[in-house]
């Protein structure tokens, strides 16, 4: 009966597991993908976004990172940060319309921007590496996706190049998007003080022309009882004492 019972609670146990296997896939180490940083942007305005490679590797370490930037999203300027141990090159494309910068037309784009590691500076197995980018000023559209290819020591390429589908699930391969929002309208001039006062401050308003003129009216009917008293105190003076 013990055997019986260690028996069943084994092959319940080996049931289990392959049910979480094949539902929340457990058989492998879960992937993680290259992503851009901050996730969203300004249209018109200029970003410091970073793409960030994490190593999936076990084994071999990311020796170089190739970033495409859209073709229907050109941007005017593109700039790298120097990292210590990577080289980095860009590759150009014309635009037809050119883009306009700060009132002058090009007619050139950075098409692909590209880092290789030198030395002992890859990114190694459980390790991220950060690869900062300025660019702007960036397009009237609603997103970036930026198709990346993550090269390994031993020769494995990963290539995230998926681009999101609307309303759907998250691509095997997704490559890094940035989002771009909407610049806020310039508002108008603010309103005046007077503008914005608001009905309570008329009822302290005439509150206080109340209070003032009640004030007033007390002060004038003092003045005028003290004239009276004036005049009566100086008739008395002035007429004769009745003898008696």
């Amino acid at each position: 009966m013990t055997r019986f019972r260690r028996t069943a609670t084994a092959a319940a146990a080996l049931a289990f597991t392959a049910a979480a296997t094949a539902v929340l896939g457990f058989a492998g180490p879960a992937s993680a993908h290259v992503t851009v940083n901050p996730k969203e942007a300004t249209q018109g305005g200029y970003a410091r976004v970073a793409f960030r490679v994490p190593n999936e590797s076990d084994t071999a370490s990311t020796t170089k990172l190739e970033v495409v930037l859209p073709e229907n999203a050109p941007v005017g300027s593109v700039s790298t940060m120097p990292m210590p141990g990577w080289t980095v090159t860009t590759e150009k494309r014309k635009v037809d319309p050119p883009i306009e910068v700060h009132g002058s037309p090009l007619t050139e784009a950075v098409s692909k921007i590209t880092w290789t590691a030198t030395g002992d500076a890859a990114v190694k197995p459980g390790q991220f590496q950060e690869f900062p980018v300025s660019m702007g000023p960036l397009p009237q559209v609603g997103s970036m996706v930026f198709k990346t290819l993550q090269t390994y020591s031993d020769g494995n390429i990963s290539r995230w190049i998926d681009e999101p589908v609307p309303g759907g699930a998250e691509p095997e391969n997704p490559a890094p998007v940035l989002t771009l929002t909407a610049a806020a309208p310039t508002g108008s001039a603010a309103p005046t003080a007077a503008a914005v006062a608001s009905p309570d401050d008329d009822d302290d308003d005439e509150g206080n022309g109340l209070a003032v003129g009640l004030g007033v009216a007390g002060l004038v009917a003092g003045l005028a009882g003290l004239a009276l008293g004036g005049l009566a105190f100086a008739r008395t003076r002035r007429e004769p004492v009745a003898k008696s």
